[in-house]
C-alpha cells in the first residue's frame, strides 16, 4: 500500500503560499484567492460527483455564504474574515440540511435540475429585494484578521493567508472523510445503489450528508469571495456561476482533494488570459479547453498525475 502523501503536499502548498504571498504582485494574489474560494465549492462538487450526481445549483450556497458575510457586516458590523467565512458556511449548511430531505430522493438529471431551480428562485428573490440592493447588491465591510485591520498594502495578503489556511483545513477534513465508511460509499452508490441498500447502508442518508458537506464548502467559498471582492450581488446565484463550478470540477477530476483547487487556478488563469486577449470570445476559449479535457483526459487533469505515478 502506497503511503498517503496528500497531507504533506497540502502542507507544502500552504507553506509556499504563505512565504511567497508577501512578494507576489496584487494581480497574482487576487485571482489566486478567488481560485481558492471557487476551489472550495468544487471540492464539495467533487464529493457529489463521486456519487454520480451533478449539482447545477451550488451557486445557491455560494451566494448564501456571500450574503451572510455581507449582512453580518452591514447589520452587526462584524468584519473578522474567519467569522464571516464560518458564518456563511453554517447558514449554507443549515439551508442544505432542509432542502436535502427533498433532493436526496432524486438522481441523475432530476437532481441537477431541482438544485438549479432552487438557485434560480433565490436569484429571483434577491433581484426583487430592494433592501438587499436588488440587482446592484451592496458593498462588504473591509475585513480584519483577529481584530486587527491590516495596512492597505497587506490587506490582499492577509485575506490570501486566511483563505489558504481555511482551504488547507477543509481539504484535510474532506480527505479524511473520504476514507471513512460513509465517504467510501460514493463509488458504490454510483455503480449500484440497490446493492448499497442490501449491504444495510442508506444511500439516501449518505447523499444527504454529502449534499450538506458540499453546501457548507460552497458557503465557505462564498464568504471568502465576499471578503475578497468587497462587493456582492445576485449574479453570484445565477446559473452560469453554477456552470463555472461544474466546469472546474470536470476539468480537475475527482482523484484527489487537491484537484479542485488546481482546476480552479487553471480556470481563472485561462479566463483571465482569454479575456485579455479576446474579450468578446473568451467563452469560446473556455469551451474549447473543456472539450479538449473531455476528449483527451476524460477523468480530468488529475489523471495526468496518476499516469505519471503508474509509469
Amino acid at each position: 500500500m502506497r503511503p498517503d502523501r496528500t497531507p504533506w503536499v497540502l502542507g507544502a502548498i500552504l507553506a509556499v503560499l504563505l512565504v511567497v504571498g508577501p512578494f507576489a504582485p496584487l494581480w497574482v494574489v487576487f485571482p489566486v484567492t478567488i481560485a481558492i474560494a471557487k476551489g472550495l465549492v468544487a471540492l464539495g462538487l467533487m464529493i457529489l460527483l463521486r456519487c454520480g450526481l451533478v449539482s447545477f445549483g451550488q451557486a445557491l450556497y455560494y451566494c448564501i455564504g456571500a450574503y451572510t458575510a455581507g449582512m453580518l457586516g452591514r447589520v452587526f458590523e462584524l468584519d473578522g474574515v474567519f467569522t464571516l467565512m464560518l458564518a456563511g458556511m453554517a447558514v449554507a449548511a443549515a439551508t442544505a440540511y432542509v432542502l436535502g430531505f427533498l433532493l436526496a430522493r432524486y438522481r441523475g438529471i432530476f437532481f441537477g435540475l431541482l438544485s438549479l431551480a432552487f438557485s434560480m428562485i433565490f436569484y429571483g428573490l434577491l433581484v426583487k429585494s430592494e433592501t438587499l440592493g436588488s440587482t446592484d447588491g451592496f458593498n462588504v465591510l473591509p475585513s480584519t484578521l483577529f481584530g486587527i485591520r491590516p495596512a492597505d498594502e497587506w490587506v490582499r495578503y492577509a485575506v490570501l493567508a486566511a483563505a489558504s489556511s481555511v482551504a488547507f483545513v477543509a481539504a484535510l477534513l474532506v480527505h479524511r472523510y473520504l476514507r471513512t465508511p460513509l465517504g467510501s460509499l460514493a463509488p458504490a452508490i454510483k455503480d449500484n445503489e440497490i446493492r448499497v441498500e442490501y449491504m444495510g447502508a442508506s444511500a439516501r442518508y449518505a447523499i444527504h450528508v454529502k449534499y450538506v458537506i458540499a453546501a457548507a464548502l460552497a458557503g465557505l467559498g462564498g464568504g471568502l469571495a465576499a471578503t475578497t471582492v468587497g462587493h456582492i450581488d445576485p449574479e453570484m446565484a445565477y446559473w452560469t456561476v453554477s456552470g463555472e463550478f461544474v466546469f472546474i470540477t470536470i476539468l480537475a477530476g475527482t482523484g484527489n482533494v487537491i484537484a479542485p483547487f488546481l482546476g480552479a487556478l487553471i480556470f481563472e488563469g485561462i479566463r483571465n488570459v482569454a479575456f485579455a486577449v479576446s474579450p468578446n470570445t473568451w467563452q469560446m476559449v473556455l469551451g474549447g479547453a473543456l472539450l479538449a479535457v473531455i476528449v483527451f483526459l476524460p477523468n480530468g487533469l488529475w489523471s495526468l498525475f496518476r499516469r505519471g505515478r503508474a509509469a
